[in-house]
């Protein structure tokens, strides 16, 4: 009996340590390791990180549960947190504050995410990170000073990423890397350093120039996780490995042409060339007086690595197309220009004596197009160029499906004109001419009215309604015909509304009749074995009315005693 206490001790004992022992998450682990207390949250659906976690966690794994981002605030609780994953999580965001109150934090992974840029200057609240995971994201860009807060990190990995372009200051002002140069002891504590850079999509210009021979210069105190570092542009350093490519210093633009005056007649093709010199590739593109009415093809070509020969391609050169012609080269480090003067001369060609236009006519340029449409309308807008004053121009319009031709007179200075009250998905074609002459070919367009949406539904309602209808009469009919042909006994004629029930009349001798009503009319009837006017019955056969008796105001018969 003296043993009950000690067991009831014990008992209060264990309730009281387990009351003791945080709880964990619903659908997490939580476990105790060498360095504290671990909570693990693996393939739930949180939809964001808990809020007031418990502080005694050491390390929080959260991954293949989507928390979508890292909002300020949520590690309030958790000052003592070293060890923070967030791998697989579908986190895009993270917020300028979310890594405050984690002064204590060592190492941070964030794997296979959607990040496309960090706030770097967020990780001044974590002075002791040694540890920064971020493969498998879409991070596009590092600022210079992106590492100048993590004064102790031995650990970077961006391998995975969109990385084209990095300056090699990102890394020489990497802090641990200045802090162990200056000390004199840089073989021995740079073997603490890794670095991931591979898989990126590396666009080997005079921009990665530094990068490169950073890359080459470091030696075993450096590791990189993997050394093959890649080349995926431009097309003459696509496949190259860091260490075998040479990269030039980068150059502003220089542009030259082999003429600069170039003469054509009226009708001949012309290309204009120049050719651009700089690092990066400078970007090519022409300007001239009617580029907005008329548009040329631009053909692009490399001649060498630094080297871009650009040609502007005119067909069938006009009076009009004469002017000078600016091509124009620019890269990050600024523009070059050069000007290109053509002349078209007229074609020195008679006409036949009964030619159907004028030489001014034939000479004159005249560009018509569409500017806007609607379903019932259009905004017609041209541009019109010739040797003499200015004409008025005729405007025909026509259309084989709506059976419309319309000519309009539009006095000179004005280039745009509307037209309204067109039928909606009509084809109609539209020609300009100058003055009265007749159409010529290459001055119409063709263009088709847009569909009546609205009209269209009611059509289609209407047809929806009709089918139904028609569904609904045939489903009656169809019954009908089903009921009739179902129906206890065969009717009379058409139009009845029910059958004549059929009535027995009792077996017997001779039927005679009990009582004659004189005043009514004369019916005629037999018995089961008598005879009648109508021919013989069998005995057993049924009594049956004539057609035209009615029950009403009829004999009864009975048997005959």
């Amino acid at each position: 009996m003296a043993s009950v206490p000690h067991y009831f001790l014990l008992v209060l004992v264990l309730l009281d340590s387990h009351a003791a022992q945080p709880s964990c998450l619903p659908g997490c682990a939580c476990s105790e390791e060498s360095f504290g207390r671990t909570l693990k949250c693996i393939s739930i659906s949180l939809g964001e990180i808990p809020r007031n976690l418990p502080e005694e966690f050491k390390q929080v794994r959260i991954e293949n549960s989507p928390v979508f981002e890292l909002p300020l605030g949520f590690f309030i609780n958790m000052s003592t947190l070293e060890y923070l994953w967030l791998n697989f999580s579908n986190v895009t965001v993270i917020h300028l504050g979310a890594l405050e109150h984690l002064s204590e934090l060592k190492e941070l992974r964030l794997e296979g995410n959607k990040l496309r840029s960090v706030p770097w200057t967020a990780f001044r609240a974590t002075p002791l990170l040694r540890v920064l995971d971020l493969k498998h994201n879409r991070i596009d860009a590092l600022p210079e000073l992106a590492l100048q807060f993590l004064v102790n990190l031995t650990y970077l990995d961006l391998s995975s990423n969109r990385l084209t372009v990095v300056s090699s200051n990102v890394f020489l002002n990497w802090p641990a890397y200045q802090k162990h140069r200056q000390s004199g002891r840089e073989a021995e504590i740079l073997s603490s350093m890794v670095l991931a850079l591979h898989d990126n999509p590396w666009l080997c210009d005079c921009r990665l120039r530094g990068l490169v021979q950073f890359i080459k210069s470091i030696s075993l105190p450096v590791i990189l996780v993997n050394p093959y570092l890649m080349c995926r542009g431009p097309l003459f350093k696509a496949g190259q490995l860091f260490h075998e490519t040479e990269l030039s210093v980068c150059t502003k633009p220089q542009i030259s042409t082999p003429s600069a005056n170039v003469s054509v007649q009226v009708g001949q093709n012309v290309t204009l060339r120049c050719l651009a010199q700089a690092s990066p590739s400078p970007t090519v593109s022409w300007t001239y007086p009617l580029s907005t009415w008329r548009e040329f093809d631009v053909l692009t070509s490399f001649t060498a690595e630094d080297a871009t020969l650009s040609e502007l391609v005119i067909p069938a050169a006009h009076l009009v197309d004469r002017g000078n012609y600016t091509c124009l080269a620019s890269n990050s480090l600024g523009m070059s220009t050069v000007v290109i003067s053509l002349r078209v001369q007229p074609a020195q060609a008679l006409l036949a004596p009964h030619a159907l236009f004028s030489p001014s006519e034939s000479s004159a340029y005249v560009d018509l197009r569409v500017v806007k449409q609607t379903v019932h309308g259009i905004l017609l807008e041209w541009f019109a160029a010739a040797d003499t004053p200015e004409k008025w121009f005729t405007l025909y319009i026509a259309s084989d499906e709506a059976l419309r031709k319309e000519v309009v007179h539009v006095g000179p200075g004005i280039n745009t004109y509307t037209v309204d009250d067109l039928l909606p998905g009509t084809k109609y074609e539209v020609c300009l001419s100058l003055g009265g002459q007749p159409p010529r070919q290459g001055r119409c367009v063709v263009f088709v009215t847009g569909r009546d949406d609205g009209g269209l539904e009611g059509r289609e309602r209407l047809l929806h309604t009709s089918v139904v209808l028609c569904a609904a009469l045939l489903a009656v009919a169809v019954g009908a015909y089903a009921w009739a042909a179902q129906g206890p006994c065969r009717c009379r004629g058409w139009g009845r509304r029910w059958c004549l029930h059929r009535r027995r009349a009792p077996r017997g001798p001779l039927a005679v009749p009990e009582h004659r009503d004189d005043s009514s009319r004369d019916h005629t009837a037999v018995g089961e074995a008598g005879l009648g006017p109508g021919g013989d019955k069998r005995e057993g056969d049924e009594q049956r009315p004539r057609e035209g008796d009615d029950h009403g105001g009829g004999l009864v018969w009975t048997a005959s005693p």
